[in-house]
């Protein structure tokens, strides 16, 4: 079976409630571990917060847009901002010894280490990132 759901959100920090909230219900009606939803939030939250800071630049005009996809053992989740995207490939490497006491800049790391893929399109202002839930 598969599911498609999504989910829009004023850019407003407070928002974010609301990624947990959607997160809680698939962990009840799917059965997914607790190991994995907490993968699921810390990315997710991660994902909608850079969205929301960094791609609507806080804008409560522009929207983030969550949707995901559950087929077989695996949910994807899509996040996209209205802003232009960004270079995520000169990203820097917040595991190098200039950067380990930088506050922030540590969001697309833990993504992409909690993630089973992550991707990024339309130049950075959509994420991807997809899990398996057994």
């Amino acid at each position: 079976m598969v599911r498609h759901q999504a989910l829009t959100l004023a850019s407003d920090l407070h928002n974010l409630r609301e990624v947990e909230k959607l997160l809680q219900q698939l962990i009840e009606e799917y059965g997914i571990s607790k190991d994995k939803y907490a993968d699921m939030l810390i990315s997710l939250t991660e994902a909608v917060s850079n969205a929301i800071r960094h791609g609507n630049r806080l804008d409560k005009r522009k929207c983030v847009h969550i949707s995901f996809q559950i087929e077989g053992e695996e949910i994807r989740f899509r996040v996209m901002d209205e802003g232009e995207g960004f270079d995520y490939h000169s990203l820097p490497d917040p595991t190098a010894p200039e950067n380990l006491v930088r506050c922030g800049g540590r969001g697309v790391f833990l993504m992409k280490q909690l993630s089973d893929r992550m991707s990024f399109k339309n130049n950075g202002s959509t994420v991807e990132m997809c899990f398996k839930t057994a």
